[in-house]
């Protein structure tokens, strides 16, 4: 008999799993495979940084067999994420990924200049939310409940650490996920130019209304 699905706290060993759902799920919420040549790109920027800086704050969803289906994970502290990405990540990835000299051609490229840039996460209008987050499940494992859990576990880990809320940046395209964010309690916080994507954010407490 199949163990339930559990959440629980991330391990070395579910680094291949971790960028693999970040490819799976990072194109709008779709899989990234068609469209960039080098997906591997997106949890170089989106997932692994996290769990090598700030490992504490990374969870996985279990399918019950040891195999991680989803996650989340974030930082605490933005501004002391971004240093710590420039000094001790951007290195040790940067000669992998060479930024372009011109303008972006290729989906790939446009990707190259957030990994060399991580200072485009200090926004003033998040200061009050010094948190941000990133939660991605495989498709299959969508719409059952345990994004919520992961959620949930998430923010009471900030709480924990006395972080009174939290903020999130999504693509506009991706209206399932919006939804659920809404669900939530997350609401949409104003930034000049936001581009094709939104900045949402709520507060760490209230866990018994998520």
């Amino acid at each position: 008999m199949t163990s339930p699905a559990v959440i629980r706290p991330y391990r070395p060993e579910d680094r291949a799993a971790l960028e693999d759902i970040c490819i799976r799920t990072a194109h709008n919420g779709q899989d990234s495979r068609p469209v960039y040549a080098d997906p591997a790109i997106l949890p170089i920027i989106f997932a692994t940084p996290y769990v090598e800086l700030e490992p504490e704050l990374a969870f996985v969803l279990d399918d019950g067999r040891g195999q991680a289906v989803g996650y989340i994970l974030g930082t605490a502290d933005t501004p002391r994420f971004v240093d710590a990405f420039r000094a001790k990540w951007l290195p040790s990835v940067a000669d992998r990924y060479p930024e372009p000299s011109g303008p972006p051609a290729t989906p790939d490229e446009a990707m190259i200049p957030l990994l060399h840039h991580p200072e485009r996460m200090l926004v003033p209008e998040l200061a009050a939310y010094p948190a941000h987050l990133h939660i991605d499940l495989l498709p299959e494992w969508q719409g059952r409940g345990h994004g919520r859990e992961l959620m949930r576990t998430f923010l009471r880990a900030l709480a924990e650490r006395g972080v009174p809320a939290v903020h999130l940046v999504m693509a506009v395209a991706n209206t399932p996920a919006r939804a659920f964010y809404d669900r939530l309690g997350f609401q949409e916080i104003p930034v000049p130019d936001p581009g094709p994507v939104a900045c949402l954010g709520r507060t760490t407490g209230a866990l018994d209304e998520l």
